[in-house]
């Protein structure tokens, strides 16, 4: 794995060694305080490459011999709008990826307007951090690009942050740091290839998380068996993988307080089963468990930064496999709710894990609500594309919670309908429900009704992460395959109506 940058905060008046990275306002404005010598540098260039300021937008110079600093980066911070913590996160990122190749970089946090708040700064260093994350850790090394080349891309070892407040930053970055080790995880996870992170290995890394607070309790399958997890286990009986619940509990709240759930689809392979899948593209169904990957680095976020809540994640591990022994088209099983289910379609899978886990969520922890999230449906990706999360609720405070979340972490969810409608779609003709509607009409849709038969009237969202916690749109501050799509969004939800004050 790449190496993650040291991360320190100085005062402003220090002058770092390295690539000294500058924000600028509009036309290319600096902040007062340089001395004259790197003013005057960093306004050549800007006239030079015809550098206005504009958000994101950078220049650089080389300085002279002997000067502390070896070149002066400058990134435009001018908007539409003051920027927000998301754009400072970008700006991170941009400052990150623009010195590759750099040993040491120092980010002066301050503009034409004034010093960065603590909290910006630390949204500056986490971007940085993130953007800096790699996952080559079975990069051998042989046929590899040269070694000089190589250290070109590597990111900054060293970055130190000049401040206002240098003490204010550190507390604000300590816990963006905890968030930002969730996101990392939920990366990790997520690109690793299956056969590496099997079910067993998976819920072992689960396990692992106690070190850090956190409850874990794994349930195999002869206790599912007695719980009655027919859906989920009918997922599992065509593999020699074990299929595992997992279940994490954080519990930084009021003593007896109701805690909030999450819950992920852990489907660490996808075959399709027996409605097996095109070998085209099959390689990326490694990441169907991008669910349950954010709910385990929420997890982890919330035990790092000792969120003051109750927290409960409960993740369903399974591998969707091709044998003699795999659940067929057409068998029908019953969940633990006692609702029965026609299998119409063995590649509609995660609903099946889902039902049980859902259903085991809300009977045992009684939540205030329940989060799930899955890589449930392709056409979400007909309908959003990559940039937006589909978001399907019982609930409208909780979806408008989850929305401005959205909007203030750049994890972005967009609210898609649920009725009586599209309900009819899933009635079974041999069994209570089908798990899938009739054709390729309101496919996300029909998968979210057939959840919310399994929530009991639970405060619900369901997240269909498809296009979003795997294979989306590189960012500022993700270059990976794998986003961790899901950890800011729901750490944001928590922090800002659910921990008590």
């Amino acid at each position: 794995m790449a190496a993650k940058p040291s991360v320190t905060f100085s005062p402003l008046d220090e002058a770092g060694e390295g690539t000294l990275v500058l924000l600028a306002g509009a036309e290319g404005a600096l902040p007062g305080g340089l001395n004259e010598a790197t003013a005057s540098l960093a306004r050549r260039a800007a006239s030079v490459g015809k550098f206005k300021g504009k958000s994101l937008s950078t220049v650089e110079a080389t300085t002279p011999e002997g000067e502390t600093n070896d070149r002066v980066l400058v990134i435009g911070t001018k908007g539409d709008a003051a920027p927000t913590g998301e754009d400072w996160l970008k700006i991170g990122g941009v400052a990150a990826g623009k010195t590759s190749g750099s040993k040491a970089v120092t980010i002066r946090c301050e503009t034409p307007d004034g010093p960065l708040s603590a909290q910006d700064a630390a949204q500056v260093a986490l971007g940085a951090v993130l953007r800096a994350y790699k996952f080559d850790r079975y990069k051998s090394g042989k046929g590899e690009k040269a070694a000089e080349e190589k250290e070109k891309e590597e990111a900054p070892s060293s970055i130190v942050l000049a401040v206002s407040d240098p003490q204010a930053a550190t507390a604000a970055y300590e816990i963006a740091a905890a968030v930002g080790e969730g996101v990392v995880l939920a990366r990790d996870l997520v690109n690793e290839p299956a056969n590496i992170l099997t079910t067993t290995e998976y819920a072992s890394r689960i396990e692992a998380l106690a070190e850090h607070g956190l409850e874990v309790e794994i349930l195999d399958e002869a206790a599912m068996r007695d719980l009655k997890m027919h859906a989920l286990l009918g997922v599992a009986q065509g593999s020699p993988m074990p299929p595992r619940l997992c279940i994490m509990r954080w519990n930084g709240g009021t003593k007896g307080e109701a805690p909030v759930a999450f819950v992920g689809k852990g489907v660490i392979f996808d075959t399709g089963g027996i409605s097996i899948k095109p070998a085209a593209g099959m390689e990326d169904m490694k990441g169907d468990m991008g669910g349950s990957a954010a709910v385990v680095g929420l997890m982890r976020a919330l035990a790092g930064r000792k969120a003051k809540v109750n927290a409960i994640g409960v993740v369903g591990l399974v591998e969707n496999a091709v044998d003699g022994n795999a659940q067929r088209p057409g068998d029908i099983v019953t969940a633990m709710s006692g609702t029965t289910i026609e299998v119409l379609n063995t590649d509609a899978e995660g609903r099946l894990v889902l039902a049980d886990a859902l259903w085991y969520t809300q009977d045992r922890f009684k939540p205030k609500f329940m989060v799930n999230l899955a890589t449930l449906t392709g056409a979400i990706i007909v309908a959003l594309g990559n940039h937006h999360a589909g978001l399907f609720s019982n609930d409208d405070e909780l979806s408008q919670r989850l929305t401005a979340a959205g909007l203030a972490t750049g994890e972005k969810v967009w609210r898609m309908p649920l009725g009586k409608e599209y309900d009819k779609m899933i009635e079974g003709k041999f069994a209570d429900i089908r798990n899938i509607g009739g054709g390729r009409a309101a496919g996300s849709i029909t998968a979210a009704q057939f959840l919310q038969r399994f929530v009991n009237d639970v405060p619900w969202a369901h997240l269909d992460v498809a296009g979003t916690a795997m294979g989306s749109p590189a960012s500022e501050y993700n270059q990976s395959w794998a986003s961790g799509f899901g950890v800011r969004l729901l750490d944001r939800l928590i922090a800002d109506h659910y921990e008590a004050k």
